[in-house]
């Protein structure tokens, strides 16, 4: 139930927002502020946006739509992977397919929550999370652990997401502050581990797994 309070907490829970809807931003921070458990770390229109603002630490979850520029919550999932101190993220989100929800589980998501749920479910989940618990539909695991994905390291999956976004070598170089040469050690690398011969095939592969 929205309003509740929990004796033993402290200090609210740091809650960020992503979504590149400026009215579901609107709402979420509404929705968090009415909520005593809560408090508002900040809200986020894009990807690359949501992820500079979560360098400094102040945050421990993230309400994530899954459509998000530049191109889904992936990004942003596998993104934080390397990073140290990162928010544990909930996708909250209208499509229904029931492969999103897996998607989100196999890149590190902590939860997904369909907007067809009461208002007051994304809540209590977003508490749950910041306690350390996951939060899924059914899912068919034996699937997830069946992805080719689970053989590529953290750093060639984010490289591989931003290839998936766009992102030229020599972006991806300038991004993460290291020389072309890295990246494209990382790129053979995960085109070698998936099978593929091209960047193409690497992405179609990724988008579909």
């Amino acid at each position: 139930m929205a309003g509740k309070h929990d004796p033993q907490q402290k200090n609210p829970i740091r809650v960020g927002i992503a979504d590149k809807s400026p009215l579901m931003q609107t709402a979420l921070r509404t929705l968090l502020s009415e909520d005593r458990r809560f408090k508002v770390a900040g809200a986020s229109s894009t990807a690359e946006e949501f992820l500079d603002r979560t360098s400094n630490g102040g945050m421990d979850v993230a309400i994530v739509g899954w459509v998000i520029a530049p191109g889904d919550a992936r990004f942003i999932l596998d993104h934080l992977r390397t990073r140290p101190n990162a928010p544990r993220i909930v996708v909250y989100t209208g499509i229904e397919s029931e492969t999103v929800p897996a998607h989100v589980m196999a890149h590190g998501g902590a939860a997904f929550v369909s907007k067809n749920e009461q208002p007051e479910y994304l809540l209590d989940t977003v508490a749950e999370v910041a306690r350390g618990r996951m939060v899924f539909p059914y899912l068919d695991v034996s699937r997830i652990n069946a992805s080719p994905l689970s053989t590529l390291t953290k750093r060639e999956l984010e490289i591989l997401s931003s290839l998936a976004a766009g992102r030229t070598n020599k972006e991806i170089a300038a991004e993460k502050g290291v020389s072309t040469n890295t990246v494209k050690y990382h790129v053979r690398n995960l085109f070698e581990k998936l099978g593929v011969n091209n960047r193409g095939q690497a992405i179609a592969l990724y988008l579909k797994a």
